[in-house]
């Protein structure tokens, strides 16, 4: 089982696990961006990971992941294996696609291609094609990747054991379950927040 092994690679290799599940993402491993995030999470939670390295090793490995798309995009774009590449069905779809994201919303294609797997590989390639520069490119990617992250990190955390069944939804569902999971998490944490804030009630007419 693909969750099985991630936690076996975890364990003998700790955050560079994550690190490199995450940048090498980008040549097709079969374990989607959310799992390995969230796996973060609740490995975070039970003590075996430390917080803050645990979410810097996945918030780099997707910002490395992200800019090896750009550099292919732009410098390697001419290459025999990149022209193959776009000629299958499947990927020259999602091409398409990503051509009319960039154009219509420009930098901004990037951080909502976030929330679609397979499409979030796609897009960092057309960033680099459109010959967008490094610059604008890291003040859009970054900053989204590190927010991506945040929100699956935390995601991890409240869900414990169900990290494999909330991966494959978002797999076969993209942006519909993103933006739900975004949602109740919100609402968690407001529940969380506002019982936090309560007094506590003493017993009437003990000191």
């Amino acid at each position: 089982m693909v969750y099985d092994f991630l936690l076996e690679f975890i364990d003998h290799f700790g955050y560079i696990a994550l690190f490199l599940v995450l940048c090498l993402g980008l040549i097709g491993l079969p374990i989607p961006n959310e799992v390995v995030v969230m796996t973060a999470g609740t490995l975070s939670a039970t003590g075996i990971l430390y917080y803050p390295f645990a979410y810097l090793a996945v918030s780099l490995g997707i910002c490395s992941a992200m800019t090896v798309g750009y550099v292919v995009g732009r410098f390697f774009v001419k290459t025999r294996l990149f022209r193959s590449m776009q000629k299958t069905t499947k990927t020259e779809r999602y091409f398409m696609i990503s051509e009319k994201w960039f154009h219509k919303y420009g930098g901004f294609a990037i951080s909502m291609s976030l929330c679609l797997p397979f499409l979030r590989h796609i897009t960092m390639y057309v960033a680099g094609m459109n010959r967008m520069s490094y610059r604008r490119f890291v003040r859009y990617a970054y900053p989204a990747a590190f927010l991506w992250t945040l929100v699956f990190f935390l995601l991890g955390i409240v869900a414990e054991d169900h990290i494999a069944e909330i991966g494959a939804l978002i797999e076969h569902y993209g942006i519909i379950i993103v933006i739900v999971l975004i949602v109740l998490l919100f609402i968690y944490l407001l529940f969380r927040s506002s019982r936090k804030k309560q007094p506590h009630k003493t017993l009437s007419g003990r000191k």
